[in-house]
């Protein structure tokens, strides 16, 4: 059952952060569940923070349970804050203002701790388990009392005989139909008793929560299928504590802290169930979701009626259930965004042409085709007709006539231009808009540098790397490199071994020889081992070599790396970007590797530094000069991630730089890939993609990136290498230009280029006042100034 909510059923803390947002609570009948927007990542951790605050004031000794990941990352930093600064008069003001007591200070130590969920088999201490998480985060420092928590320590669930969890589950794939079937041998008997003993385990810890009385504070994210918990996409709104499967998008979310799909597509989970949620009527359950790629999930969990393809429509039935989210995460609310846009005065263009291909999409009719009846039949175009005053038509041609000054940009001349091509990461200027670069890189006025800003270390496996130094060792044993050793052709500083090594590998391709790609490879990384370790002698690289295969058999997977292993892992990643931009005949001094130092591997990552990262980017801008500047550029996300601070780092250059050099005229090309896409309203060039590029693009892919070709850290929209959910992504967006400009306009195009096209690359080109002006928009919905 749905229930009636008002506004007075709101908390007091509720009610001043609703104020604040300038919204309804619930847009009825459209949204099923009240939802209350915040301004950024940031302020909805302080938001959630003194919400959880507000609740234990009322319920001593209540039961709560809490997220895990990066999520939590503000909520858990400010309520300690708020708790240890307690008596503070700028904390007691801040408490008053929200409505909170502050005569009442919360009482942590009574709560009873309800853990959500866990990966199996995983050792507990490991810390990519949700156990250290939970014992980490929330017991060391929110003053819980470790008596009255139920937690999900795997080593302590117990297996068959009393054997190690690795005896048992050897390759660490757990076969569920052991629960139905006879086991064959005397190590599926033993894992048949583990699986029964797990889900003993499920029923008691379920026994318990309810003998509490259920969960009376549930606080969740939710995941890109919609799972809450590993409650994945699916699962039975009646279902109780279990051990159970996961599925694709959760697997692939997983995958970065378990060390890559090889591990995420085989573990199973244990998770308290749906009903295991909402088995206290009473219980305040809150769901937490920043940034846009959140919003098409918080969209069909908001807006659909109980579903088991949404699991947190199971909230619905909850009075004190409510989504908690970023104006980013609202994005794709609909009743929310026809509010902003009725707010707009004048009405942009951008939010015409951003409603009415929405339209046409939605219709499957070319903007051309679009009459009266198709706008009055949506909110968004019947609202447009009447602000603009303007008749449908004459709209009609204002989108076509941008699309085509888009389009024609995108395949106009660039000529004697210096463009440095900028990463955040290795792979994604290649992902973003390599179509484009293709075409650039064949007028020869054209000048091109690339840089990638971090070090990319996360996205190599041990597995993988474990291959490598095999494949170095074999060359070693055979005395292969003792001449090139002798010549000094792997010393670090030798500009002419870097470029070989990477010739060698080209050489390869070229031949269809995998045993030159595997020599090339191999001499680079004895390149990078002298590298780290010194000036090592062939009997003390031997020793280095079985020392690195050690500990890669030896760590398991997810665990952070030695800051040397870390840096050999990098330095692989550079290697392969060095040869995807040899391709196309650039040496390796046209290719720069920052590694700025913020990217450190942690799960709450660090703020960049002035001298430490920004000053680096200034001495390449210096060493450059250059006319064009590209740029990641993704709006919104879950705090301030990589691109994100990689986009803070090169502003905060250019306002240095600025100072030094006149670059007023200096054009930003913004783009984006596989984890965020511009909406063809907010791009400002159109580039048209070819077959024969999406087939160069994938050529390059797979035989450069070695460490990604088998997808271990993909992402959730596609099960394979990212070049592949590239082409996916651009040939959508073709369909969609096509809507614009007619699905006859390429076919009989005069130009061959165009004819070619079924695919296409969005940009945005930005002045630098106008990149100003975004970037420090991304910054008040994204920074934060975590109080001490």
């Amino acid at each position: 059952m749905y229930h009636n909510i008002s506004y007075e059923d709101l908390t007091p803390v509720e009610k001043h952060f609703l104020k604040a947002s300038g919204k309804e609570f619930i847009y009825e009948p459209t949204e099923k569940i009240p939802v209350i927007q915040i301004k950024n990542f940031y302020e909805l951790g302080r938001f959630t923070a003194l919400r959880f605050i507000e609740w234990v004031q009322q319920n001593p000794g209540g039961v709560i349970s809490l997220p895990t990941g990066k999520t939590p990352e503000h909520f858990i930093s400010m309520i300690s804050y708020y708790l240890n600064n307690w008596n503070n008069k700028s904390v007691q003001k801040e408490l008053e203002e929200v409505g909170i007591d502050c005569s009442i200070k919360p009482d942590m130590f009574s709560l009873h701790f309800v853990q959500i969920d866990e990966f199996y088999p995983i050792d507990s201490s490991q810390h990519n388990s949700f156990y250290y998480f939970v014992k980490k985060f929330y017991f060391g420092n929110l003053n819980l009392d470790p008596q009255k928590a139920l937690l999900i320590n795997v080593n302590e669930i117990g297996t068959a005989e009393g054997l190690p969890l690795n005896k048992i589950f050897p390759d660490r794939v757990v076969d569920l139909s052991l629960r139905t079937r006879w086991p064959s041998t005397r190590l599926e008997r033993l894992q048949k008793t583990t699986i029964e003993m797990v889900d003993e385990f499920c029923t008691n810890y379920e026994r318990k929560i309810r003998e509490l009385g259920g969960i009376g504070f549930f606080l969740g994210g939710i995941g890109p299928d919609g799972h809450i918990g590993f409650n994945i996409k699916g699962s039975d709104h009646f279902s109780t504590t279990r051990f159970t499967q996961t599925n694709y998008e959760t697997q692939a979310a997983a995958s970065v802290d378990l060390g890559g799909m090889e591990i995420a597509r085989s573990i199973l989970t244990i998770t308290i169930g749906l009903n295991t949620i909402t088995y206290n009527e009473n219980a305040t359950a809150i769901i937490i979701a920043a940034g846009e790629a959140k919003s098409t999930i918080v969209r069909d969990s908001v807006e659909n009626s109980f579903s088991n393809k949404y699991p947190a429509t199971v909230l619905h039935k909850l009075k004190n259930a409510r989504f908690y989210i970023t104006n980013g995460a609202a994005l794709r609310l609909r009743e929310r965004r026809f509010d902003d846009v009725k707010k707009e005065s004048p009405l942009s263009q951008k939010s015409i042409e951003r409603a009415i291909i929405n339209l046409a999409l939605e219709k499957d009719k070319e903007i051309k085709d679009l009459n009266y009846d198709d706008y009055v039949s949506d909110k968004f175009g019947k609202y447009i007709l009447e602000k603009t005053s303007k008749d449908f038509s004459a709209i009609n041609n204002s989108i076509i006539e941008e699309s085509m000054k888009k389009f024609n940009r995108g395949i106009s001349s660039v000529e004697n231009q210096i463009i440095l091509h900028t990463g955040p990461h290795h792979d994604d200027i290649m992902l973003g808009y390599l179509p484009y670069i293709i075409h650039l890189v064949r007028n020869a006025s054209n000048k091109h540098h690339f840089a990638i800003l971090t070090s990319g270390f996360t996205a190599v496996t041990n597995s993988y790397m474990l291959r490598l130094v095999e494949s170095l060792k074999e060359y070693l044993s055979n005395n292969a490199f003792l001449d090139l050793f002798n010549e000094d052709y792997f010393n670090p500083s030798n500009e002419y071994g870097k470029n070989k090594d990477v010739n060698l590998f080209l050489d390869g391709l070229s031949a269809h020889s995998r045993t030159t790609r595997k020599e090339a490879s191999a001499r680079r990384l004895l390149r990078n081992i002298l590298e780290i370790f010194g000036n090592l002698n062939l009997t003390e690289v031997n020793f280095k070599v079985h020392e690195l295969i050690n500990y890669f058999n030896s760590q398991y997977p997810g665990k952070k790396d030695l800051p040397e292993v870390q840096k050999l892992k990098g330095m692989l990643r550079e290697y392969e970007e060095e040869i995807v931009w040899a391709y196309f005949g650039f040496s390796t001094k046209s290719v720069s590797h920052l590694r700025l130092g913020f990217y450190q591997g942690e799960i709450f990552t660090e703020t960049p530094e002035i001298e430490r990262d920004v000053m680096p980017f200034v001495n390449l801008l210096r060493k450059i000069k250059p006319t064009v500047l590209t740029v990641a550029l993704d709006p919104e996300g879950s705090g301030p991630d990589t691109h994100y601070k990689v986009l803070q780092c090169i502003t905060e250059a250019l306002k240095i730089y600025e100072k030094e050099e006149d670059i007023s005229n200096l054009k930003i090309w913004c783009y984006r890939n596989v984890w965020n896409r511009f909406h063809p309203a907010e791009a400002n060039i159109f580039v048209p993609v070819s077959l024969n590029s999406f087939a160069i693009m994938e050529n390059i892919f797979l035989n450069s990136y070695g460490s990604q070709r088998d997808a271990s850290f993909p992402s959730y929209e596609y099960d394979g290498p990212f070049c592949r959910l590239v082409q996916k992504i651009q040939s959508e967006q073709y369909q969609t230009v096509r809507l614009c400009l007619g699905k006859d306009f390429f076919m009989n195009h005069q130009i061959p280029r165009v004819r070619a096209a079924h695919g296409m690359v969005y940009l945005l080109e930005l002045s630098l006042n106008e990149f100003y002006t975004k970037s420090i928009e991304l910054k008040k919905l994204t920074e934060f100034k975590t109080p001490k």
